[in-house]
């Protein structure tokens, strides 16, 4: 599984259902973008909520990362995501096929979400599946992307972007 998550001041997230805008909104706290790949399991989702939970990415007094979510008694809004599984290394146009499978993208993305509140974190969630617009005023900025699989992200240390890639 993979998540961009940032530290924000306030984030929310709308969307339609049946006819009727939905939304979700929180304070001061996480907007986790999150999508599940085509080998991810349960335990993947527990890991890095776990991880999401308990990641120091809060100013003490000094300044210094080193406060977490839960104990600056902050909320997360979890939005899914599955195009944070793209493939743009050839063409112009992404490949998606190591994104999960909706079921289990679903299955996988309400894990987490899940998992993260019981941590104690009060947990707000998108609409899976749902075209939706996020707003937030990122903090910091603070933005981190954290992966329970290694990452490969086609551009190798030391070699740029082909032409047929620009």
């Amino acid at each position: 599984m993979r998540a961009v998550v940032q530290r924000v001041r306030w984030a929310t997230v709308r969307w339609h259902e049946e006819g009727e805008e939905r939304c979700q909104r929180i304070g001061l706290g996480l907007l986790i973008l999150v999508g599940a790949g085509a080998g991810d399991t349960p335990g993947d989702a527990d890991r890095l909520a776990d991880k999401v939970a308990g990641l120091r990415l809060f100013p003490d007094s000094k300044g210094r990362f080193d406060r977490s979510l839960e104990e600056v008694g902050g909320e997360a809004l979890v939005v899914s995501q599955f195009t944070l599984y793209a493939d743009c290394r050839r063409g112009r146009r992404p490949s998606f096929i190591a994104a999960a499978e909706p079921i289990t993208g679903r299955r996988l993305y309400e894990r987490f979400g899940e998992r993260l509140h019981s941590h104690g974190v009060t947990t707000r969630t998108g609409s899976f599946g749902a075209r939706m617009a996020v707003s937030l005023e990122n903090d910091g900025p603070v933005t981190v992307v954290l992966s329970t699989d290694p990452w490969e992200t086609g551009i190798r240390a030391g070699a740029g972007l082909d032409s047929a890639s620009r």
